[in-house]
């Protein structure tokens, strides 16, 4: 049996799991979170990231305050933080705040910031 590896880098996708959507339509939502932060990182973190192996950890929070809360608290720490509004054009409201894409970062970083949170 292998050992389970080591990633000393990721990314944390929060979505809201107060806004009824569809599975399919939180998948979305939680790939465009991912696609946002990973543009607003560090190329050298990117790098870092992208030779490991792209660890992502998807995790849930009941409202648009906490996601912002985590953005903030993110963004002062160094880490690429990226809200997700969405369009309107399917099953949700226009501007509707759906998500939160951080990082990558360093998996410890991340963990002080995201540790509490329930995975999705």
């Amino acid at each position: 049996m292998r050992p389970e590896p080591h990633f000393a880098w990721k990314q944390c996708l929060v979505i809201r799991n107060d806004v009824k959507m569809s599975c399919g339509k939180k998948c979305a939502q939680i790939a465009h979170a991912a696609v946002s932060a990973f543009e607003r990182a560090d190329k050298e973190v990117r790098r870092n990231w992208l030779s490991e192996g792209q660890k992502k950890v998807v995790l849930k929070v009941e409202g648009e305050r906490a996601l912002f809360e985590l953005k903030t608290i993110a963004e002062q720490a160094g880490i690429a933080a990226a809200i997700i509004t969405d369009a309107g054009m399917t099953e949700i409201p226009p501007g509707t705040v759906t998500a939160l894409g951080l990082g990558p970062a360093k998996s410890e970083e991340l963990d002080r910031i995201t540790g509490g949170l329930s995975l999705l």
